[in-house]
């Protein structure tokens, strides 16, 4: 091959054509890089400080000023509101255990329950807590697939529990069913709930926090998915990048005649 084949090489000082295009590709792959890393961990800390901050509220009108660290020192301590809400939980707890909290926590639900539109609420609530918190009902733990909200479309549900006798007495068909919660996305918090046949339901092996997750990414984050690797995926293109960009600007040996 003579000299008059080769390509013609870049002029000193500048870069080869495909140079601003890799170039600009690994800086991409950078920014999404430190946005991958960077993004949960900064929506993480402000969802922890807003309830810190929101807790502190709630409890600081009921402490002494006498008490509070703000009063001794220059500046506010974040979070001695929810260390104050939590030992006066756990201090509830203990007192509710023993024969004189029980007969007042009894005395007070009594109360309430002779107030018309509180009893309700205050009975549905307790249900709730008891069944989330006392680790031994099996609510809520249970992911399958119905058909909705049409025929041919699946959505996600929450299998919770069956129906009380009343209810299904009144239910149509011989066919047992259950009751299912069917979160919204992007937030799973507010949703659908109904009662389905049992055989319409299919249970899926999936985590009721794995469930959450999808519901709330969309369909973007898929249960096993392993954002560590798709962090280490990028880095390694932006690397690849940066060593193919290198060796396109590195000078090509003089080649003798």
């Amino acid at each position: 091959m003579s000299r008059d084949d080769l390509p013609p090489k870049p002029a000193p000082g500048t870069l080869p054509p495909d140079a601003p295009r890799g170039f600009m590709a690994r800086i991409r792959n950078y920014f999404l890089t430190g946005l991958m890393v960077a993004g949960p961990v900064a929506i993480t800390f402000y969802l922890t400080w807003w309830f810190i901050t929101w807790v502190d509220g709630l409890v600081r009108p009921f402490v002494p000023v006498d008490y509070r660290p703000e009063t001794y020192l220059p500046f506010g301590i974040p979070g001695a509101g929810l260390v104050v809400a939590v030992i006066a939980l756990t201090l509830l707890g203990f007192l509710t255990a023993n024969l004189i909290g029980r007969t007042l926590v009894d005395l007070g639900e009594r109360l309430l329950g002779r107030m018309p539109v509180v009893r309700a609420i205050y009975r549905g609530l307790k249900q709730v807590f008891e069944t989330l918190f006392s680790g031994n009902g099996s609510s809520f733990r249970k992911v399958g697939l119905v058909e909705f909200p049409s025929p041919g479309m699946w959505s996600i549900v929450l299998i919770s529990q069956m129906p009380s006798v009343e209810v299904a007495a009144k239910l149509p068909g011989e066919e047992e069913h259950i009751s299912v919660f069917l979160p919204c996305a992007p937030n799973p918090t507010t949703g659908f709930f109904f009662y389905v046949p049992k055989s319409k339901i299919i249970e899926i092996d999936m985590s009721a926090e794995d469930a959450a997750t999808l519901i709330m990414s969309a369909g973007v984050v898929q249960p096993g998915s392993d954002p560590q690797r798709k962090i280490a995926a990028l880095a390694e293109t932006a690397n690849a990048a940066r060593v193919a960009n290198t060796a396109a600007l590195k000078p090509e040996p003089a080649k003798a005649d």
